[in-house]
């Protein structure tokens, strides 16, 4: 037998395979890199023009300066958004949305606009002046949260209150707590 004994021999052994693992285990290694994960937008375009229809009849028209689209499909327009409504022929305009930024969500089917937003019902004559508003497009309606001051100011009257829902074309709508009605003389008088 050699120096050690068969037990002896391989204890030492283990003992130094052990040593040179643990010694290995203790180098640093090299960390593989962190993947970074890209929320912006996959697609900006400048100049939008997006127009729908329905048997060859223009519905609605938006446009904007400049759109990105993100990967779960919502856009946002950073630069401003105005939508414009059409008649059922397609022929003339019956209302429009005008915001100073704008997001499409699509899982919600729902436009968010903000900053000095403006609705004009053409054919009545009619304006809206808020902050916030919601267009829904499956429901086709368009409101406020109820807390959202609104202006309202038709040919002859102003309405001022919180919270407001209207269809589309805005040509019947409702202010949930209305705050106050003048004439329009009495509010331009007034600055209301």
């Amino acid at each position: 037998m050699g120096f050690f004994g068969a037990k002896e021999g391989g204890r030492a052994l283990a003992s130094l395979v052990l040593a040179g693992l643990l010694a290995a285990g203790c180098q640093k290694k090299e960390e593989a890199p962190k993947h970074i994960i890209y929320n912006g937008p996959l697609l900006e375009t400048d100049n939008v023009v997006t127009l729908l229809s329905d048997s060859a009849r223009l519905h609605i028209r938006l446009t904007a300066p400049l759109e990105q689209i993100f990967e779960n499909s919502d856009k946002l327009y950073p630069k401003g958004v105005t939508v414009t409504f059409y008649d059922k022929p397609g022929k003339n305009i019956i209302n429009t949305l005008v915001a100073k930024w704008g997001k499409f969500d699509n899982a919600n089917q729902l436009y968010i606009m903000r900053g000095a937003v403006k609705v004009a019902n053409v054919p009545e004559k009619q304006l809206l002046d808020t902050e916030e508003l919601f267009y829904s497009q499956s429901q086709r309606k368009i409101y406020t949260d109820s807390a959202m001051f609104v202006r309202v100011q038709t040919p002859t009257e102003v309405l001022t209150g919180n919270g407001l829902t209207a269809n589309q074309d805005f040509s019947r709508y409702g202010i949930h707590q209305p705050k106050g009605v003048f004439s329009l003389a009495e509010a331009q008088r007034l600055g209301k």
